[in-house]
């Protein structure tokens, strides 16, 4: 018997039509599907009839499968000869738990094939038609988790303000849940007035999303009822669409005395 091969595939943001080719050729040649919950429903029209799937949510703030669980779980049907999918929305490698899942295969023997998958927070930008990136307003791109894992592990927010204030935009994951905290840290190094946006459900029909500044961050997420899965977007990149949601608000009328 061969040592077993599995791929840890990208299903990306959610619209389908986003998968790359790779990772459809890698689902249909699949014959067992482990599914996060974050991978969009018509991604498995491209499994082959016939296929297992098995749902293994993994959500912020959700009920998940244990990682152990999951990770025991495609060794033994790798070894066992099948060939086993790890589908993941957006990229395994970003925030996907992949490269945790690449080594405790890999332990074993088992060929770990990676096919990427556009990152949510690439799809969130895209999706608002701003760049991560400008000659301008961005030299940079700084991807970072809001769920920190354990005690004391949490990020620096005031040092990841800092570096961004250096002219990066920053990309904030899984970042709603502690948007109060973060928002006070980030503002220990970059004005009140930098503009940010928070994209829910990016690329799919039922995406919503809301721009403002961030000293106004959290009121922001409360206000429009935004919640995971969102990605917030922080930086200079987002300075017409702030500009262009203010010049549509109604006139607010000064208060006499």
């Amino acid at each position: 018997m061969t040592a077993g091969r599995v791929s840890l595939v990208g299903a990306g943001p959610g619209d389908p039509d986003l998968l790359t080719l790779k990772a459809v050729r890698a689902i249909r040649a699949a014959t067992v599907l482990l599914v996060d919950d974050l991978v969009g429903e018509g991604v498995l029209r491209y499994a082959r009839r016939g296929a297992r799937i098995v749902h293994v949510g993994k959500r912020g703030g959700c009920a998940s499968t244990p990682q152990a669980f999951i990770e025991k779980l495609m060794a033994a049907e790798a070894l066992q000869g099948e060939r086993v999918v790890r589908l993941k929305g957006g990229d395994p490698f970003v925030f996907g738990r992949g490269g945790e899942e690449a080594e405790h295969l890999r332990a074993q023997g088992i060929q770990v094939n990676v096919v990427n998958g556009i990152t949510a927070g690439l799809a969130a930008t895209a999706a608002l038609g701003v760049p991560l990136t400008h000659r301008e307003h961005a030299h940079g791109v700084m991807m970072v988790t809001g769920h920190a894992r354990g005690d004391g592990a949490s990020l620096h927010w005031p040092t990841i303000a800092a570096a961004a204030a250096q002219g990066l935009t920053l990309v904030i994951y899984m970042g709603v849940s502690t948007v109060r905290s973060l928002q006070a840290g980030l503002l220990e190094a970059l004005p009140a007035g930098t503009p940010v946006a928070v994209v829910q459900h990016a690329s799919l029909p039922q995406q919503r999303h809301a721009v403002g500044t961030l000293g106004g961050l959290a009121d922001l997420v409360e206000e429009h009822g935004l919640g995971s899965p969102a990605v917030i977007v922080v930086g200079d990149v987002l300075r017409g669409m702030h500009h262009a949601a203010l010049e549509a608000q109604p006139m607010k009328h000064a208060r006499t005395a």
